[in-house]
């Protein structure tokens, strides 16, 4: 067994709480009341999504050869 890593974006909800979602798996978004559990969410669909992937025949997908970089843009809100 390998650790495979994923990224994890968490967005605060103006009704309070954490939205999460994984970009490398498509679809998998949770949420949590407290940042900690939003982790711990995210952590547990993650497994549950590899999970899936592994008992459908299917590849998982893995963040090799992914870079991040954030862009900062000039807007008029």
């Amino acid at each position: 067994m390998r650790a495979l890593n994923y990224r994890v974006l968490l967005r605060k909800e103006p009704e309070g709480g954490y939205t999460v979602i994984v970009p490398s798996l498509p679809g998998c978004i949770t949420y949590g009341d407290t940042i900690e559990e939003a982790i711990e969410m995210a952590r547990e669909a993650i497994e549950l999504y590899i999970e899936s992937l592994k008992e459908h025949g299917e590849k998982i997908p893995t963040e090799e050869g992914t870079f991040e970089y954030t862009l900062a843009v000039e807007a008029y809100v």
